[in-house]
């Protein structure tokens, strides 16, 4: 599981949904378990919305709809602590405000939701081999203070909420907010309207290389036809770039 050559048969199912009933971007992610990570980390990031503060600085702030430590340690915490002789798969689901994690196997040992929400609650491992793997690569910490972390990081998000409960044979994680954080002091001054990860890049790769048209940046960018199309709707949408030139030989092109 951790560095096996083998395909194995534990999956990640994460997707992008409109609505609990429409999914507009999925992906079923396998691999070695430091690799469903990385890639798992890599798609959820493509989807996160981020607005951006002007400050006067010489680089402007990004602020991310949600904080990203906090989101990475809800992805380990499924991958580490999921009870692997289940054939469930791992699901994430990504919503407008709200992006919920489920792995099958609930609170192992005598750990309870109630013993969760106090700052010194004593952790339980169910997979003691592979927790101490991810402890020495020290992408978590042996003795599981992951929540109280999240709780740290969404302090400085005013409206976000954080729940977590038994659901059937498995356990759910939810963080949801009313209002996204768009400046790093709560005020819409010099704050450009939030868009996603994946937009950015595109806006980032059309900037630096004006004129390009779509079957270039679906290469380049690694990412179907259909999803460039939409970010580029996205793009016009909020003036940040344009067409030029004749249907067959133009381009996009950034708008300052």
């Amino acid at each position: 599981m951790l560095f096996g050559k083998d395909v194995p048969p534990y999956a990640v199912y994460i997707g992008r949904f409109k609505t609990p009933t429409t999914i507009i971007d999925d992906r079923m992610i396998r691999g070695t378990l430091f690799e469903v990570v990385e890639e798992s980390m890599r798609f959820i990031l493509s989807h996160v919305k981020v607005a951006f503060e002007i400050s006067g600085e010489a680089e402007r702030l990004e602020i991310f709809e949600y904080p990203l430590p906090a989101l990475r340690e809800l992805l380990l915490n499924t991958i580490v602590h999921r009870d692997y002789t289940s054939p469930v798969d791992t699901q994430i689901k990504i919503f407008d405000n709200a992006i919920s994690f489920f792995n099958p196997g609930k609170l192992f040992g005598d750990l309870t939701i109630e013993k969760l929400q106090r700052d010194d609650y004593q952790s339980r491992a169910r997979n003691k081999l592979i927790a101490e793997a991810f402890y020495l690569t020290r992408d978590i910490e042996k003795y599981g203070s992951g929540f109280i972390r999240v709780r740290d990081e969404i302090t400085n998000y005013p409206t976000m909420e954080f729940s977590y409960q038994e659901s059937g044979d498995g356990f759910l994680v939810w963080l949801k907010y009313q209002q996204q954080k768009i400046s790093s002091s709560n005020t819409r001054e010099g704050i450009t309207e939030g868009i996603t990860e994946g937009v950015g890049l595109l806006l980032k790769e059309i900037r630096l290389t004006p004129g390009r048209r779509i079957p270039h940046l679906t290469q380049h960018l690694n990412r179907p036809q259909k999803t460039i199309e939409r970010w580029i709707a996205e793009l016009k949408r909020q003036g940040l770039i344009e067409y030029r030139g004749s249907k067959k030989t133009g381009g996009y092109y950034g708008v300052e």
